[in-house]
């Protein structure tokens, strides 16, 4: 209600672009949007278990490894209230093609970079694409499946997709740069982008399209500012503080520009609805606790454990059936009888004793013993809390809306994926001690994850 009263103007005064009919091919479709997805996240954690490879090859160490993975959630998070927003007025369709596209071609690039300036560059252009084509996958989800049951196993199966592409997009980096090389992971982030493209015409249809504009301040003070925080707590000394004061200074403009706008890039009553803000904080905690640990396990299993990368992303295999079973075939039918509070709630619960159980990792450790069960832990978790918060990010929400409304929820997944991730790499780089650092990220980590579900239950409550 409140969303809809703070865009009735613009909303009546701009009318709707007539869509097409909704795909004959439903099955094709929902192959395509999660396609898409997979390549989306994934592209955050292919290069996971190819880190060690790729900072032998350009002299990294930890610290600047961690820009590899944060180039990439950085554009994407920056980028997304734009994506979305474009996606709602272009056409849908329209603006995922021009997303998969450039990511694709970025990830072309990205396999050819002969230095890290260009590696780098290539990933922050891949986030953009990233930022343009999620948005409106999720939108057109929800054409292309009406309402009820279909739409509700589509939910399902693109969550599952989503909840395990990340874990298993670090097994297949693993696999890929034992036997090929670094570069071939991103060539096969290539060779994906374009099966995707090359469905897209035949299975989606074309979008809903709003006649309304892009509102340029607000896209430029939204997109820096959400830029410069995430950089800002990913970098130390004086400069981070300064660049945080401008992120801090382009958000508060970005607010009062929104106040203002009869065309918000954001529409700020989006956070009036419950369970938007309880989704956004499942996203950004779930990333922060799930990303995090898998940041640091090829850290652990091939520099202290002494695995090869095929055998550390092959370690990981347990987390991404784990995710994929308990998505696929539990949460549908949970949600069906408990509110999708309820599951974010334990599901974040889960993920912080999955990766509490890995302060137990001692030097020589066991991978049955100290590393399998926290995966599996941390897995069910995320099962449990991807589809839910997927489906709470849109109650509520008008459905012309719902482009942006999943851009918010992306978008905090991805601050998690990069602030927080970041965060915990300096709170690992306190220690001097390798191990001991990595201990206080999974405490952190595990911490966040619990406090948030605390949070959840009891709003739930009240």
């Amino acid at each position: 209600m409140a969303v809809e009263n703070l865009d009735a103007a613009s909303d009546g005064a701009a009318g709707v672009l007539a869509p097409d009919s909704p795909s004959r091919r439903p099955g094709l479709a929902l192959g395509v949007l999660a396609g898409a997805l997979a390549l989306d996240v994934s592209g955050l954690g292919v290069l996971n278990a190819a880190l060690p490879s790729v900072g032998t090859r350009f002299h990294l160490d930890d610290s600047a490894l961690q820009w590899v993975m944060t180039a990439y959630a950085v554009t994407f998070a920056g980028f997304l209230l734009v994506g979305g927003r474009l996606a709602d007025v272009l056409g849908r369709r329209r603006v995922f093609e021009a997303g998969v596209a450039l990511f694709t071609v970025s990830a072309l690039i990205g396999a050819l970079a002969p230095d890290t300036a260009v590696l780098l560059g290539a990933r922050a252009a891949q986030g953009i694409g990233a930022a343009l084509s999620g948005p409106a996958a999720l939108a057109l989800l929800t054409e292309t499946f009406p309402a009820g049951p279909a739409r509700n196993r589509a939910f399902s199966v693109y969550a599952a997709v989503g909840a395990a592409s990340f874990s298993g997009g670090v097994l297949l980096g693993g696999v890929l740069t034992e036997f090929l090389g670094w570069r071939s992971v991103l060539w096969f982030s290539v060779l994906l982008g374009l099966a995707v493209l090359a469905a897209t015409r035949a299975g989606l249809p074309d979008g809903v399209g709003h006649r309304g504009r892009l509102d340029l301040p607000g896209a430029i003070t939204g997109t820096l500012g959400l830029t410069l925080l995430v950089v800002g707590v990913s970098t130390d000394g004086a400069l981070s503080w300064a660049v945080l004061g401008a992120a801090v200074l382009c958000l508060a403009l970005f607010v009062l520009r929104e106040h203002r706008t009869a065309d918000p890039v954001l529409p700020l009553g989006l956070f009036r609805l419950a369970p938007v803000r309880a989704a956004s904080l499942a996203a950004f905690l779930q990333y922060t606790g799930s990303v995090g640990q898998l940041f640091f396990a090829p850290l652990y299993l091939q520099g202290m454990l002494h695995y090869s990368p095929f055998e550390s992303g092959l370690a990981l295999v347990p987390m991404s059936l784990a995710v994929f079973l308990t998505a696929n075939f539990a949460t549908g039918r949970l949600l069906a009888r408990f509110a999708p509070r309820t599951l974010m709630a334990v599901g974040l619960v889960l993920i912080g004793v999955g990766t509490g159980l890995w302060l137990g990792t001692p030097q020589d450790g066991s991978y049955l013993l100290h590393v399998m069960p926290g995966l599996v832990v941390s897995g069910i978790g995320q099962g449990l809390n991807f589809p839910s918060m997927t489906s709470a990010a849109l109650s509520g929400v008008p459905e012309q809306r719902h482009a942006v409304a999943g851009a918010v929820n992306v978008m905090t997944q991805q601050i998690g994926a990069s602030a927080g991730v970041a965060v915990l790499v300096l709170v690992a780089a306190g220690s001097e001690d390798r191990l001991a650092g990595y201990h206080l990220a999974y405490l952190a980590a595990a911490v966040a994850c619990v406090l948030g579900a605390v949070v959840i239950a009891v709003r739930r409550r009240a």
